[in-house]
């Protein structure tokens, strides 16, 4: 079984002057249906985009087929967003038994780097139980590999803008190195 997608997108983008679910390259491509074609085309089925901020203007960006959730309390930060693609993914039809999560505002973070992802957890056999992320010259980042068996803990300890850091830092984790694909660094100002 695929592991799942889940794309968080659901802040105002402070920093960047605005959702950064609404903002594209200078080329004009989109950042929100550029990061659902980097999980979908990795590996990832089904894909789930988590909005918030902007939410209506957003969704008009998700490409079709892809599932939506909007997180109401979106403001708190991304553990709101994480908590709200979490309960959706485990209250769907069939719960996957992982999900890779990817964020927005990471451009260069192609589908490379997920399929990477997910061959490590085909090559481990990884179920339910496996946490992974991507490293970048040895540096963790995103994406994140939360298996089935610790939605729960993480779900418990997301919080404020931390997302899952805590319980990762709680837990072995292993790190699949993608520094030769991407640099995994988010933008936090226009491109």
């Amino acid at each position: 079984m695929s592991p799942a997608g889940l794309l968080l997108a659901a802040g105002a983008g402070s920093r960047m002057g605005r959702p950064k679910a609404l903002v594209h390259d200078p080329d004009g491509t989109a950042w929100l249906p550029r990061s659902v074609a980097a999980l979908a085309d990795g590996g990832c089925d089904p894909v789930t985009v988590v909005l918030g901020a902007a939410a209506d203007q957003a969704r008009v960006l998700v490409p079709g087929g892809v599932t939506v959730v909007v997180a109401e309390d979106w403001a708190e930060g991304m553990a709101a967003s994480l908590r709200a693609g979490l309960r959706a993914l485990a209250d769907g039809p069939a719960t996957p038994d992982a999900v890779v999560v990817g964020l927005v505002d990471l451009p260069d973070v192609g589908a490379e780097v997920v399929r990477r992802l997910v061959a490590a957890l085909d090559a481990a056999a990884s179920g339910p139980g496996v946490l992974a992320r991507a490293a970048f010259d040895g540096r963790p980042g995103h994406p994140v590999v939360l298996g089935r068996d610790h939605w729960d803990g993480v779900l418990a300890t997301a919080t404020g803008d931390q997302g899952a850091r805590a319980y990762l830092a709680a837990h072995d984790v292993a790190l699949v190195e993608c520094g030769d694909l991407a640099t995994g660094h988010d933008v936090d100002a226009r491109p």
